[in-house]
């Protein structure tokens, strides 16, 4: 008699777990695919950036290179010095 207390509420409350244990990875799968989203869209924003200022630098420093190669020599020195030095420590 003590079985017929379960009942068959056992294969009831196994059904009830997988369903809230399938919901719940369903729920993180897509939070983990719009986090994934964000990320990229992030990513792709950056690189805009990346490619913008790399286009600003570059034709400033032709120009700096036309109007005064010496002081855009002297600069990119410098600039080889303290990378160098940043480098070795």
């Amino acid at each position: 008699m003590a079985q017929s207390s379960y009942g068959g509420g056992g294969s009831d409350q196994f059904s009830t777990l997988k369903q809230k244990a399938t919901d719940q990875f369903g729920r993180a799968a897509d939070q983990a695919e719009e986090m994934a989203n964000r990320a990229a869209e992030q990513g792709r924003q950056t690189a805009e950036r990346v490619q913008e200022v790399a286009g600003s630098v570059k034709g400033t420093v032709s120009k700096s290179i036309k109007e005064q190669p010496m002081a855009t020599l002297v600069f990119a020195a410098i600039v080889g010095f303290v990378l160098g030095a940043l480098w070795k420590s």
